[in-house]
C-alpha cells in the first residue's frame, strides 16, 4: 500500500500504465471515495522540467464535463514524487468498449453519436485555452455512466499535451504509433530525417482514426502482417493524402457487412467528408478546428426520422435538421430508396400520414426502429431486405498455443457478436414487415368499407336523378310543342346520357370492388396469415440463445487472455485451458448453425413470400386508390347533376301555370 497527506491506494488496484506514470485505484482516507492517481515513475523525472509540470499545469486550468477532472497534486509519502489524484472512471476507456465481442464490428450508431458529441465537446475546450492534446486515442478517451444511465466519455492523459494557439507549430514527436499523423509517424517510426514542424491540426488526425476506429471496429490503415509489422506499408497507406471514402473504407465491398453493428447509411454520408477531411496527409489541406467544429455540430444537432419501406424491407435513417421541410425528408428518401416523392406515401401506427410539403420536422411523430413511419411506394420496387454476410470462422490449429489460442477466442466472440446483433435486426425486420402488413390490411379494408358506402350514395342520387331527368324531360317534350324552353331541354338530355355513362362506370366499379373484397377472404392473396406461418417470432428466442453461447465464449475469451498474460501454466490448467478450447469451437459452430439454419434460412424465406405478397398488394393499393378516386369523383359529379336538377325543377314549378 502507497498514500499521500489525503489518499491511499494498493500496488495492486492497477489501472492502466504508461511510458512514464501508472495510474492506480485509490480512495480519499477520511471519505472513502474512489480516485484515479497517477504515479510518476523515475523515467518521467529524466524530463526538463518544464516538460514534467506541463500536465498540471494544463489540467489545473481545464474544467469541463468531458474531461477527467484534477482534484489535487500530492507527494507520495515515501519517495516525494509528485502525485495526481483524479476523477475516477470505473467503466475503463473507449478502447475496453471497442474490445467487448458486441463491438467487434463497431460501436451501436446511438452510442457512437455520444462519442462524437462528447470527444468533439471535450476538444472543442482544450481549443478554447489553446491547447493539444497530441496523444488522442480510444485509450485516452475514458467512460462513465451519468445520472441518466447513458455513456459519458472524457479525455485523459495529458502528459503530451501543451498550449499551442491555432498557427504554432511544434517539432517534438509524441503520440501512439497507429495514431500518429503520417508526418510524425516517418519520424517517430520509421527514422526518416526531415525538417517538418507540426500544428494543432495532428490532433485531428488521430481524431479521425478514432472515429474511425469506433465506427467501424478495425483502424482504417493496417500495417502489412498484422499490426506494427511492416511499417513501411501502413507509412504508404496513410500518407500521400489517403482520403477514408467511407467508414468502411479499409474493407473491400464484398468484405464489409451491412449488419447494425455499424452505423448506418444515412449516418456515414454525413460522416464520410468529415473523416476524408480530417484524415488528410497534407497539413495545409487538412481541415482547421473551426470547421471541423462547424461540420460535427451540423451532424449533431439533425434529428434522427426511422422509416421502413415496406415493400422493399429496409430500414432508414433520415437524418435531418428540426426546421427543414417535408419537401427536403421526402428528397432524402428518395436517394436512400429511389421513389420518387410523388409516389411516396407514408402510414404511421396504422393511419394514413399526410405531410404537408411545408410542414417542419419538428412537427413530425416520435418515431423509434421499432416504431418507425412506414413507406409505401405507388409503383412496383425490388424488395431487398436487411443485407448482411456471415463470417467465415478462421481455421483453429489443434496445437497449445497461448497466444494463437487467444487471438482465435476473441475472433470467435467477435463474430458470434456480430450474429447475435444481426439475428436480433433480422428478427426486428419481420416484425415491422407484419406490423405493416397488418396495419396495411386495416386500412385497405377501413377505406374499402368507405369507398362502398360512397359507392351506395352514388348510386342512389344517380336513381333519383335519373327519375327527376325522366320526368323532366317529358315536360320539356310538352313545352317544346309551344316552342317553349328548346335549350333547356337539350341540357336535360346531355345531362341524363351523362348520368347514363355514370351508371354505366358504377357496374365496372362494383366489380372491382368485389375483386377487392375477395383478396381478403380467408385463404385470399391479401390476408396475413403468411407472416404468422413463415420466418422467425420473439417467441422462438433464437437471438437469447446465440447471446448465451455468446457469453459463454466471452467468458472462455476472458480466461484465455490472462492465460497468455501468464505465458506458461501449470499442468491442471493447461489441461483446462484445452478443455476450454474444445468449447470455444463447440459453441462457436452451434452459434453458427443457430443463425444459418434458423435465423437467416428463414428470414429469407420469409422475404420472398414478403416479395410476392407485395407485388399482389401493390397492384390492389393501386386499384383500390383508383377506385376511391372514381368513387370520390362520381360524388361530386352527381352533386352536380342535382344541382342542374335543382335548377331545372325550379324552372317546371315556373312554367306548370302553361301546362294543359
Amino acid at each position: 500500500m502507497q498514500s499521500t497527506a489525503n489518499y491511499l491506494w494498493m500496488m495492486s488496484d492497477l489501472l492502466g500504465q504508461g511510458a512514464t506514470a501508472n495510474v492506480y485505484r485509490g480512495r480519499h482516507k477520511k471519505t472513502g471515495d474512489l480516485y484515479a492517481v497517477k504515479v510518476f515513475n523515475n523515467l518521467s523525472f529524466l524530463r526538463p522540467l518544464d516538460v514534467q509540470m506541463r500536465e498540471f499545469e494544463v489540467l489545473k486550468k481545464l474544467n469541463h464535463k468531458n474531461i477527467v477532472k484534477l482534484f489535487a497534486v500530492e507527494e507520495e509519502s515515501n519517495t516525494r514524487h509528485k502525485v495526481l489524484v483524479m476523477e475516477y472512471c470505473p467503466c475503463g476507456s473507449l478502447y475496453t468498449v471497442l474490445e467487448e465481442p458486441t463491438n467487434a464490428y463497431g460501436l451501436p450508431e446511438d452510442e457512437f453519436l455520444i462519442v462524437l458529441q462528447d470527444v468533439v465537446a471535450g476538444m472543442n475546450h482544450l481549443r478554447e485555452y489553446g491547447i493539444v492534446h497530441r496523444d488522442i486515442k480510444p485509450g485516452n478517451i475514458m467512460r462513465v455512466i451519468g445520472e441518466d444511465g447513458r455513456s459519458v466519455y472524457k479525455l485523459t492523459d495529458f502528459g503530451a499535451a501543451r498550449e499551442l494557439e491555432d498557427d504554432e507549430q511544434f517539432v517534438s514527436l509524441y503520440g501512439t504509433e497507429e495514431y500518429l499523423h503520417p508526418d510524425m509517424y516517418e519520424r517517430a517510426v520509421l527514422r526518416k530525417d526531415h525538417q517538418k514542424k507540426y500544428g494543432a491540426t495532428v490532433d485531428l488526425w488521430s481524431i479521425g482514426v478514432t472515429f474511425y476506429h469506433a465506427a467501424t471496429g478495425s483502424l482504417p490503415f493496417r500495417p502489412y502482417e498484422g499490426p506494427r509489422r511492416n511499417k513501411e506499408v501502413i507509412t504508404a497507406r496513410s500518407s500521400g493524402a489517403q482520403r477514408c471514402r467511407s467508414p468502411a473504407a479499409s474493407r473491400s465491398e464484398s468484405e464489409s457487412p451491412d449488419g447494425p453493428v455499424r452505423v448506418e447509411k444515412g449516418l456515414q454520408s454525413l460522416l464520410t467528408p468529415v473523416l476524408a477531411n480530417i484524415l488528410e496527409a497534407d497539413q495545409e489541406k487538412c481541415w482547421g478546428f473551426d470547421q471541423f467544429f462547424a461540420e460535427t455540430s451540423d451532424i449533431l444537432h439533425r434529428i434522427v426520422v426511422y422509416v421502413f419501406s415496406l415493400q422493399q424491407a429496409t430500414l432508414h435513417h433520415i437524418y435531418i435538421h428540426t426546421y427543414n421541410t417535408a419537401n427536403l425528408f421526402q428528397e432524402l428518401l428518395f436517394r436512400r430508396t429511389n421513389i420518387t416523392p410523388s409516389h411516396q406515401d407514408f402510414l404511421y401506427e396504422g393511419r394514413h400520414l399526410v405531410l404537408d410539403p411545408n410542414r417542419q420536422a419538428q412537427t413530425f411523430p416520435k418515431t423509434s426502429r421499432e416504431n418507425p413511419i412506414m413507406l409505401l411506394s405507388r409503383d412496383t420496387v425490388n424488395t431487398v431486405g436487411l443485407l448482411f454476410e456471415d463470417p467465415s470462422p478462421p481455421k483453429v490449429q489443434p496445437r497449445y498455443d497461448l497466444d494463437l489460442d487467444a487471438s482465435y477466442a476473441k475472433t470467435f466472440a467477435g463474430d458470434v457478436g456480430y450474429l447475435w446483433k444481426t439475428s436480433d435486426s433480422l428478427l426486428l425486420y419481420q416484425e415491422l414487415v407484419r406490423k405493416g402488413v397488418q396495419g396495411l390490411i386495416e386500412l385497405i379494408r377501413g377505406e374499402y368499407s368507405e369507398t362502398a358506402h360512397k359507392k351506395t350514395e352514388v348510386v342512389h342520387m344517380c336513381n333519383y336523378c335519373s327519375q327527376t331527368l325522366e320526368r323532366t324531360e317529358q315536360l320539356c317534350e310538352v313545352l317544346m310543342q309551344g316552342n317553349l324552353l328548346s335549350a333547356e331541354c337539350d341540357e336535360i338530355r346531355d345531362t341524363r346520357k351523362k348520368v347514363m355513362r355514370l351508371s354505366s362506370s358504377l357496374g365496372s366499379m362494383e366489380q372491382t370492388l368485389q375483386d377487392i373484397s375477395s383478396m381478403f377472404l380467408p385463404g385470399a392473396s391479401l390476408t396475413d396469415t403468411w407472416t404468422q406461418q413463415v420466418g422467425t417470432h420473439p417467441e422462438d428466442r433464437n437471438v437469447e440463445k446465440i447471446k448465451v453461447l455468446l457469453d459463454a465464449i466471452s467468458s472462455i475469451y476472458q480466461q484465455f487472455k490472462k492465460d497468455k498474460a501468464e505465458r506458461r501454466l501449470p499442468y491442471n490448467e493447461e489441461q483446462i485451458h484445452k478443455f476450454d478450447k474444445q468449447k470455444l469451437v463447440l459453441h462457436a459452430t452451434k452459434a453458427r448453425a443457430l443463425f444459418t439454419d434458423e435465423c437467416a434460412m428463414k428470414y429469407r424465406l420469409f422475404i420472398s413470400k414478403s416479395e410476392e405478397w407485395m407485388n399482389a398488394q401493390t397492384n390492389t393499393y393501386e386499384m383500390h386508390n383508383n377506385t376511391q378516386s372514381r368513387s370520390h369523383t362520381h360524388k361530386l359529379y352527381t352533386h352536380e347533376t342535382r344541382g342542374t336538377l335543382r335548377a331545372h325543377t325550379y324552372m317546371r314549378r315556373e312554367h306548370t301555370h302553361i301546362i294543359p
